[in-house]
């Protein structure tokens, strides 16, 4: 069997909000922009991967989804309990100072940890926690 992944949706809350941090601080390329205003999904991916994307979509907008359901997903949201994205780098203390230098919100300083990596994490303008270890 061959599988791969091809995409993983996280939420965003503001296109261009997200579009800023994802491009012009992670450096994640831009690969498609559909819909407009709030409805809108952005699929970006790190450059020279072309077969790896994060799609950016609007969260609970299905007309399936209750006011319940769309109130604790905000929720877990603001809380940055709804999503995570796990990256990695070969040089995490200077990835660190670049994303921490764009005023991103930081949830920890590069640390090493107890299972084997060094990594640090921060908050998307979602509130996804995106967490960065070193390569190694």
């Amino acid at each position: 069997m061959d599988i791969t992944i091809n995409a993983s949706f996280f939420p965003h809350t503001d296109p261009e909000a997200s579009l800023a941090f994802y491009r012009d601080i992670l450096g994640f390329e831009l690969r498609k922009d559909v819909g407009s205003g709030v409805m809108r999904w952005l699929t970006m991916g790190p450059a020279g991967q072309p077969d790896t994307n994060i799609v950016l979509a609007p969260p609970a907008v299905g007309p399936d989804v209750t006011d319940d359901e769309r109130r604790t997903i905000t929720e877990m949201m603001a809380g940055g309990r709804y999503a995570m994205l796990l990256l990695s780098t070969e040089d995490v203390d200077g990835t660190f100072d670049k994303i921490q230098a764009s005023g991103a919100e930081v949830v920890q300083e590069p640390t090493d940890q107890g299972w084997g990596v060094r990594d640090c994490a921060f908050r998307d303008p979602a509130g996804t926690v995106v967490r960065i270890s070193q390569a190694g």
